[in-house]
């Protein structure tokens, strides 16, 4: 395990959104840290219902910058990370997901029947929120990333806008799969540190108890 050079808050304080990268590639072990912390995050039901598609090589790096209308960061970063979300990993039994989490102690009988039942998924399907809470697990895991890159040194930036057919092609995905593409971070060492283009007040965003337009 790599140590930290940043706490969480020090990390959530000084992340930046870096679009430009040296060419130094980022040692193995350092990435194989980052991926570790990345299939962390939690997601609903624990049904780990994303993939990251890591993708470092050269022609890889430069499909996605074509996918991405031309931006610069796949080119530049020595790494892409491209958060794949999964909207039927539900209907699978996933039963190693059940088994894990009831010798670990985290459910009971009573909660693994629940999961067993996918009451909700079927709610989330009848209502076509399936995409919509894949792609949710998929930020946050791309969340931890982006934290845990800048608590490792590395910079990196979310990048959401890119053309999703191009990003499957780039990544081997069948375009006929039932998989939606919800981000891709790119990681390395930026060229410099970017200003923070700061915040709104919080009272502009956060209220108690009821919602103020």
């Amino acid at each position: 395990m790599i140590t930290q050079t940043l706490s969480v808050t020090e990390a959530i304080r000084t992340r930046r959104t870096v679009r430009h990268y040296r060419p130094d590639p980022i040692a193995p072990e350092l990435l194989e840290e980052l991926l570790d912390l990345a299939v962390q995050a939690p997601s609903a039901w624990n049904m780990q219902d994303r993939s990251i598609v890591v993708v470092t090589s050269d022609e890889g790096r430069k499909a996605l910058s074509a996918a991405a209308f031309g931006q610069p960061q796949p080119l530049e970063a020595p790494a892409v990370l491209v958060f794949v979300a999964d909207p039927a990993a539900w209907s699978a039994t996933n039963a190693d997901i059940a088994e894990q989490a009831v010798a670990s102690g985290a459910w009971n009988e009573r909660f693994q029947a629940m999961f067993d039942s996918r009451a909700e998924y079927h709610a989330l399907r009848e209502h076509g929120l399936l995409r919509e809470n894949a792609v949710k697990n998929a930020m946050i895991a791309a969340t931890y990333v982006m934290l845990a890159a800048t608590g490792l040194g590395l910079a990196s930036a979310p990048m959401n806008g890119w053309d999703a057919e191009l990003v499957k092609q780039a990544i081997g995905i069948d375009p006929d799969a039932d998989l939606a593409i919800a981000v891709m971070v790119t990681v390395g060492y930026g060229t410099g540190t970017p200003p923070h283009p700061g915040r709104r007040p919080r009272e502009r965003a956060v209220f108690a108890e009821r919602y103020l337009s």
